[in-house]
């Protein structure tokens, strides 16, 4: 028996299925345990070592303990402490920092996850617009709770039907009155879009979107459907969400809103904001977020670990050194060169496939086109990749076995040796290919 086996055993005994958050549960032979991490790889309870392409989801943009970051963190929590339920000067530092890099941002409010985040987002559209109604868009994802827990079942859609996916919760526990508001329209279809507003417009409150869906392999969305999106919230005054949880201060210094070009009225971030410390905010245009306060009729927003030291200090340093450093070219550079190493590996195999998304957060499709919607994703040889990255897995490689997860990369990336990675992703893809279903 390994020591991880050990460990879920025991688990068992204290946590549903054994972990701390359902994600972690990959099955009782596959659970991994961490017992360290550095840089752009993974040390698992029993010795085995994996280079990361998982990255907690996305928070690790510069590198698992990261000296620069948590010297900070350090220096802070021992020299001046991590909460005391006021204001500090590192509250505005942060915000200004961010305005600088987001010129979408006008004022800001912190938060602990992106979860959060998106709930403060969304209660502020609604006090400013007076208005109930949310929309997103199929395949993205917007935190655990219960209204944005709403899911288009694409597992169990004909692809190719005229018959939209049935709509069902992510799981138990969420009432059905939590979708009674809520509406889910497809990236990029114009019809769906014009048709969403024609109908909803005076009730809409807002619109939340990943322009670049961070659950869904990367799927972007096009430049032209983007700005008709943003001319239509702005023609029925709904509110413009854009999600970047995933993709800020990750795919540019200013976000998927740099890529485009296209701002929003409000942003949410997380993730790659503190280097996978627990910190978000959510902010602006001025004249929205100005409906947040004590005022009467203002909308509430607060928490007792809102704003936290801890958070804060982590956020400045990682925001310095992708403000001050070439941190963010190295990340491109790097997911470059391993998209390079993987195209030559599907080539060389005789594999149609695909890469969505920028090279800091990309997607990879067994398809001959790259998706354009979550639709689209569902044609793709999703088993194909399943079976690939399990064998990836297996020869130190980590990642999501689900294609719809994207590879993340961080800064110490670039000191990989992508020889090793083409080795391995051939045998990985030669076995994956032979494998029987």
């Amino acid at each position: 028996m390994t020591h991880q086996s050990r460990l879920l055993a025991e688990a068992h005994l204290h946590m549903p299925q054994g972990v701390a958050e359902n994600y972690r549960y990959w099955g009782e032979k596959d659970t991994v345990f961490i017992a360290s991490a550095k840089g752009c790889t993974l040390t698992d309870v029993d010795g085995k070592t994996y280079v990361d392409f998982r990255l907690g989801y996305g928070p690790i943009i510069l590198g698992y303990r990261d000296e620069r970051v948590d010297n900070a963190v350090i220096e802070q929590i021992t020299q001046r402490g991590t909460l005391s339920g006021f204001s500090t000067e590192l509250d505005t530092t942060v915000v200004k920092q961010i305005k600088g890099m987001c010129p979408n941002i006008d004022k800001m409010r912190f938060a602990n996850s992106g979860t959060e985040a998106v709930m403060g987002a969304v209660r502020t559209a609604r006090g400013f617009t007076q208005r109930d109604r949310v929309a997103i868009v199929e395949g993205s994802f917007h935190g655990l709770y219960d209204e944005m827990m709403w899911k288009s079942d694409i597992e169990h859609w004909q692809p190719g039907s005229k018959v939209a996916p049935k709509v069902i919760p992510f799981g138990g526990g969420i009432p059905e009155r939590s979708r009674e508001l809520l509406s889910i329209i497809s990236h990029n279809d114009f019809e769906a879009l014009e048709n969403l507003f024609a109908t909803q417009g005076d009730t809409l409150a807002c619109v939340v979107i990943e322009p670049i869906i961070g659950n869904a392999g990367s799927v972007a969305a096009s430049q032209e459907w983007l700005q008709r999106l943003r001319d239509l919230c702005t023609q029925h005054g709904t509110v413009l969400i854009i999600d970047e949880v995933k993709s800020g201060f990750r795919v540019a210094k200013g976000g998927a809103q740099e890529l485009y070009g296209i701002h929003a009225d409000l942003t949410t971030y997380a993730k790659a904001m503190g280097n996978g410390y627990p910190v978000a905010a959510f902010g602006g245009k001025a004249h929205v977020m100005d409906v947040v306060g004590s005022h009467p009729g203002g909308v509430v927003h607060g928490g007792t670990y809102t704003a936290n030291l801890v958070a804060l200090s982590a956020a400045h340093a990682t925001l310095k050194i992708l403000t001050e450093t070439n941190a963010q070219q190295t990340i491109n550079h790097a997911g470059e060169q391993i998209q390079a190493v993987l195209g030559r590996v599907f080539t060389a195999a005789g594999l149609e496939h695909a890469f969505a998304g920028p090279p800091a957060m990309f997607g990879i499709h067994f398809s001959a086109t790259v998706p354009t919607n979550y639709r689209d994703w569902r044609v793709t040889n999703s088993e194909l990749y399943r079976k690939f990255a399990w064998e990836l897995i297996a020869r130190g490689v980590m990642l999501e076995p689900d294609s719809r997860e994207p590879w993340f990369i961080c800064e110490a990336h670039q000191h990989m040796d992508m020889g090793w990675l083409e080795e391995v992703a051939t045998q990985s893809i030669r076995v994956a290919l032979a494998a029987k279903d």
